[in-house]
């Protein structure tokens, strides 16, 4: 598990930019579910409680 500050990724930053709001909104009308808050704890526990932790052990360089 990572402590401190975060390290950029520029490929993660370039494909949340253009993954685009069709394929949202078409995962949207599939998966009733889809985008509601808690259902990544439904999905995968362990998974959703490590993000969980992460958030709060690590910071940004930039204060946004």
């Amino acid at each position: 598990m990572k402590f401190g500050m975060r390290r950029p990724s520029w490929k993660k930053s370039l494909a949340a930019r253009t993954t685009g709001k069709y394929k949202r909104r078409m995962k949207r009308a599939l998966d009733p579910f889809y985008g509601k808050r808690g259902m990544g704890f439904v999905h995968d526990p362990k998974r959703a409680v490590r993000g969980a932790i992460y958030r709060r052990t690590t910071f940004s360089s930039s204060t946004s």
